[in-house]
């Protein structure tokens, strides 16, 4: 009786030990999956980064250029070491600043006239189903209103530009984008008629959030 209580404890035991065995193998397969998987990621998130912020840079310069200004995030004191003259002059990335950290990269319209201030290029990275994405919207402001609890309020309107995920980005389709959409953006500035980009981002994107702050 005890031999046979013995025995069937030990194979209760064995069949323990299978299934721990079964579930850490997978769990170990699992681990090595998603180091890899968010290692590419990050990878792929720190080029990108390089390259927009460099986009980016190039922008501003040239809205500089005609005195438009724009507020830069990440701003260029945090990763830029200007060895020439600022802005126009050479500089070199700054040792120490973490490209892969970087969740945000935006240029902000600080114009005074046409209700411009606010209107922004942001560029974000969101998780969608664990996965992060790149996401480029463009935000603006199309006026006020009055609430009777809260007073004069702006409605902000969010269009939608690009949004894949970090390792499908191609850069040259984004590019494509960027150029058209900075060339509108400069011609209204020109022109002093903000409704030329306005219509344009109505005609060429989908509204994407409207809020008000």
């Amino acid at each position: 009786m005890r031999r046979d209580l013995a025995m069937a404890a030990k194979k209760a035991a064995d069949k323990g030990d299978d299934w721990f065995a079964s579930l850490d193998a997978e769990l170990e397969k699992k681990t090595k999956e998603v180091i890899q998987d968010v290692g590419e990621q990050n990878v792929a998130k720190v080029e990108i980064n390089r390259t927009l912020i460099e986009d980016f840079w190039k922008i501003w310069k040239r809205f500089n250029k005609i005195n438009v200004h724009f507020a830069m995030e990440p701003p260029y004191t945090s990763w830029a070491v200007f060895s020439d003259t600022f802005p126009d002059g050479e500089w070199q990335w700054r040792a120490g600043f973490n490209l892969g950290a970087v969740q945000t990269i935006q240029l902000l319209d600080r114009t005074m006239d046409q209700g411009r201030v606010g209107d922004a290029l942001k560029v974000n990275y969101v998780d969608v189903d664990g996965r992060t994405h790149l996401k480029m919207i463009f935000e603006y402001c199309e006026g006020e209103h009055y609430y009777k609890y809260s007073g004069w309020k702006r409605i902000w309107t969010i269009h939608t530009l690009y949004d894949v995920g970090v390792d499908r980005v191609k850069m040259d389709d984004l590019h494509k984008m960027l150029a058209e959409l900075v060339k509108v953006w400069y011609e209204s500035h020109l022109r002093r008629n903000r409704d030329v980009l306005i219509k344009y981002l109505k005609q060429t994107y989908e509204k994407a959030e409207t809020f008000n702050q």
